[in-house]
């Protein structure tokens, strides 16, 4: 089963659209585990790198919303410097107010439609690794 470390900056986004893709049976097509930093004993304050290494080392999909090269320890950065062909992906919440704004405008009115949100916000590794 694949694990998705989801960032604590999106944790709550994530966890609404998580029961909203269980609830219409999305997960049945495709068995995932969804771990928040403190299931997984990270502090919520840990750095890009530490969270992207902890990832790395516990073969976990990390999905994020913030993406930059603001510093050293960066997640932009991270990847540049560490990233192999065996890395696994990191994926990136392009739009997060667009993520935030259809889950609290639609969730009650269209959950099965919220699976096909989530294809469009993520990067196509995640299907990619999904369907192997």
């Amino acid at each position: 089963m694949t694990t998705i470390l989801v960032d604590h900056d999106i944790e709550g986004q994530v966890l609404i659209l998580w029961d909203a893709l269980s609830t219409a049976g999305w997960l049945d097509l495709c068995p995932l585990e969804l771990a928040t930093f403190v299931q997984v004993g990270l502090p919520v304050d840990s750095n890009d790198r530490t969270v992207w290494r902890f990832a790395q080392a516990h073969g976990m999909i990390l999905l994020t919303h913030n993406r930059n090269m603001n510093d050293a320890d960066s997640l932009e950065q991270t990847i540049r410097e560490e990233n192999t062909p065996t890395s696994l992906p990191s994926l990136t919440v392009a739009r997060y107010m667009i993520l935030r704004f259809f889950i609290s405008m639609c969730y009650r009115w269209y959950p099965m439609y919220l699976g096909c949100l989530f294809c469009l916000f993520v990067y196509v590794e995640f299907f990619r690794i999904c369907l192997q």
